[in-house]
């Protein structure tokens, strides 16, 4: 095998041969970068909701008569909130004594939040409503109803309505 003498020329012809040869085949050349920052950002707003199922009795024959349902509320996570049950429909409703109608005949009842039906269940925050924290998810709360013994109402079918209400 022959050896030819490389010469400085050669060598400098052989480097920019390298270098324009780097410029075309690619991932031979470096890529330059430059970075930047991208701010994320979001709010969430306090919410709530809440949605009453019937509160039905069935029916009363002057023995008092007592039945339970219930509300669901769902508030964002760690957000205080109150519910309150308004009088109602009936004419001369109180919280103590609310009113079912039938025509002009009423019959009377009482709505509670705890089991024992001892502590009414009103529309006014700090007195009579349940107080909670939201978690995100739906707390069910139960309601207490009661018709108290004694009344002789006429005959039919009586009805009312509530308005619960959650403030936040």
């Amino acid at each position: 095998m022959r050896t030819y003498p490389v010469t400085a020329s050669l060598r400098r012809t052989c480097a920019a041969s390298a270098a324009l040869l780097a410029a075309f085949v690619p991932g031979v050349v470096q890529a330059a970068t430059s970075n930047s920052s991208m701010p994320v950002s979001a709010t969430v707003q306090a919410t709530c909701s809440i949605t009453a199922s019937p509160l039905a009795f069935g029916t009363y024959s002057s023995a008092q008569l007592d039945a339970t349902t219930t509300l669901a509320v769902n508030c964002t996570n760690t957000t205080s909130y109150n519910v309150g049950l308004d009088i109602g429909s009936g004419s001369g409703a109180t919280v103590a004594q609310r009113k079912m109608a039938n025509g002009s005949q009423t019959l009377n009842y009482t709505v509670y939040s705890d089991i024992g039906r001892a502590t009414l269940w009103g529309p006014t925050v700090g007195t009579n409503t349940v107080a909670g924290t939201g978690s995100g998810s739906v707390q069910i709360l139960n309601v207490y109803g009661r018709i108290a013994a004694g009344q002789a109402p006429t005959p039919g079918s009586y009805a009312d309505t509530l308005t619960a209400t959650v403030t936040y």
